[in-house]
Order: structure tokens, then C-alpha cells, then sequence
């Protein structure tokens, strides 16, 4: 009699641990994707993509702008070039965006975020709620040294990373 008592409250125990929730345990809900321009993020935006279908997750695409330069902020001709520039990546990226979704029957949304790669890639993951980031690898050589954003959103242990090359 001991022994089944015993036994019924590891049940019971066990089945309260199948109900509590912790995020990403079922599969990844929401998955960022950071985009550049870049091939190897446009390699990271197909991987996400065909990870989001398969999941039913939603597909977050993310670009993060680089901050205007402190020369730039204060009208130097260079600001309307920059703005220019990061205007016409976020129309590619849309473009490549729309492309995916035609190949893979996936929701998806588009966000810009302000700021350095890494900071931007943090907050949109913590304001998406995303349960995993996907992001290219690097592409520049001082990387290598320095480190990536890639290798930094791994160290933040709070999300998983999928790296693609």
C-alpha cells in the first residue's frame, strides 16, 4: 500500500511538470531572423523560413539600422547618402521577404530596429518574444578576433541561436 502511494505521488508530480510552460519547449513560436542584405543573412532568412512552416511559428524579419554617425546627425551631406542606403536595403529586404513567403506558406512580419546589430537584434528578440534568432555568419574578417553578433547573441544564453553560414 506504501509502495502504491508512493508511487501515485511521483504521478502526480510528474504530470504537474508537464504542465507548467516554459517558453520554446513545445517548438519555437516566434522566430527572428536578422537580415542585412547580406548573403549569408539571405541564407538565414530561407533556414528560418523553412523552420517557421514546419513549426507554425511566426516568422519575424528583422533589419537593424544602423545609428546615424554623430556627423551625419548634424546634416553632413553623408546623412541623406546613409538614409539613402538603408532605405533601399529595407526595400530589398522586403522584396526578398515577399520572395520567401511566395516559396513557403509561412506568416511572417517585417520590423526595422534602430541601432547597433546586436543591441537591435536584443530588443527586437525581447520585444517580439521570440522564442529563437537566427542570424548569419559573419562575413567580415575582424570577426574573427573581435567576435560576432552571432557569437555575442550565443553568450546572452537567452534564446536559442541558430547560426547559418
Amino acid at each position: 500500500m506504501a509502495e502504491q502511494h508512493g508511487q501515485h505521488e511521483r504521478g502526480e508530480r510528474d504530470e504537474r511538470q508537464v504542465h507548467r510552460f516554459e517558453r520554446g519547449t513545445d517548438g519555437p513560436k516566434v522566430i527572428v531572423v536578422g537580415m542585412d542584405g547580406s548573403d549569408s543573412s539571405m541564407r538565414a532568412a530561407a533556414y528560418a523560413a523553412g523552420l517557421a512552416r514546419r513549426q507554425g511559428a511566426l516568422l519575424a524579419v528583422v533589419y537593424v539600422q544602423p545609428a546615424l554617425t554623430a556627423g551625419a546627425a548634424l546634416g553632413v551631406p553623408v546623412a541623406g547618402t546613409a538614409h539613402e542606403i538603408a532605405e533601399d536595403l529595407v526595400r530589398q529586404i522586403r522584396e526578398a521577404a515577399e520572395r520567401l513567403k511566395g516559396a513557403f506558406e509561412v506568416r511572417w512580419e517585417f520590423h526595422t530596429f534602430h541601432g547597433d546589430p546586436y543591441n537591435g537584434l536584443v530588443r527586437a528578440a525581447d520585444e517580439l518574444k521570440a522564442d529563437a534568432v537566427v542570424v548569419g555568419a559573419s562575413e567580415q574578417a575582424g570577426h574573427r578576433i573581435v567576435g560576432s553578433v552571432a557569437v555575442r547573441l550565443v553568450k546572452a544564453g537567452r534564446w536559442p541561436v541558430t547560426v547559418v553560414p
